[in-house]
């Protein structure tokens, strides 16, 4: 009876551990780093606001990453014709492990509010606290999980540069800094890539993306089933809306099977504030993040 009782409590802790071993994403610290984003300004590339944020994440990366790199490019301003120098930042978790997987996200702000009611300010940047923020901000709080955390598996921190200048109905002019990364790849090749983009809207509805679905069908099902478990109430298990993201350049040029969560309506189909001077801080929420956040985390950990 005795031996039956320890093995008993054995089983219960071993249990309870396989529970716990998942950490915590804290999109309270999240939501600091997108303040922080704002609190520079626009992020335009060649703006103040750029070199700034990209001080920013250096800083915070080299404290946490095995390894940090810049990319760098050069690229021509759509509307200025200014050549701008532009960058990638990789941050690299286990970069020896037999597996890699990417998570990515774009830094750059757009350079133009040209969705805004207000013709006076259409050609003056954007803060971008969803449309650029978000996904960052997730990124860095998940570099603090992963070094507090070791995992088994190799993860690749990615934040592109000049996603957002491109010229509207020129899909090939957005998304340089992943178009870049693709044909210039600096890391082994991942077996796959998730794409945050516009994921701190504080009215979250991430809908599953189309093309995504095409690219990677699986990884889909097994994000938006996981989120469903983990009962995370922003992610509707639906297809909706086709969108050219960073996600469709690391696939075209790269070969990588990459998936976009992004949450189209900005903040509902009624009213947007993508591309427009309401994309601010106010707009956006710690409680969004943390469910995407959690996601990545729950994704990565239940892997080990």
């Amino acid at each position: 009876m005795k031996h039956h009782i320890h093995l008993m409590i054995f089983l219960l802790a071993s249990s309870i551990g396989c529970q716990t071993r998942i950490p915590v994403f804290n999109g309270d610290a999240a939501f600091t780093h997108l303040v922080a984003q704002c609190d520079f300004g626009p992020r335009n590339p060649g703006s103040v606001g750029h070199q700034k944020a990209l001080d920013y994440f250096l800083n915070v990366l080299t404290t946490l990453a095995d390894t940090v790199s810049t990319q760098s490019f050069t690229e021509i301003m759509p509307r200025s014709k200014q050549k701008v120098e532009m960058h990638n930042i990789i941050a690299q978790f286990n970069p020896k492990a037999k597996k890699q997987i990417m998570i990515s996200a774009h830094w750059d702000t757009r350079p133009w509010g040209d969705r805004s009611l207000s013709i006076m300010r259409k050609d003056q940047p954007i803060l971008g606290a969803n449309d650029g923020a978000s996904g960052v901000a997730i990124l860095l709080e998940l570099a603090k999980v992963l070094h507090d955390n070791p995992q088994k598996i190799g993860v690749n921190l990615v934040l592109f540069d000049a996603e957002d200048f491109g010229s509207s109905g020129d899909s090939w002019s957005y998304c340089k800094g992943s178009q870049y990364f693709a044909k210039n790849l600096p890391i082994t090749l991942p077996e796959y890539a998730i794409n945050l983009d516009m994921v701190g809207d504080a009215n979250l509805e991430i809908y599953i993306e189309r093309i995504s679905y095409k690219q990677n069908p699986s990884l889909v099902l097994d994000l938006w089933g996981l989120a469903e478990e983990l009962k995370l109430s922003g992610f509707k298990k639906m297809a909706y809306h086709s969108i050219f993201d960073d996600h469709v350049p690391l696939y075209e040029l790269a070969g990588i099977p990459a998936v976009d969560i992004i949450d189209f309506d900005y903040p509902d189909e009624k009213t947007n504030y993508h591309h427009t001077y309401n994309d601010i801080v106010e707009n956006c929420s710690p409680e969004s993040l943390r469910q995407v956040g959690t996601l990545m985390v729950h994704h990565i950990y239940n892997q080990q």
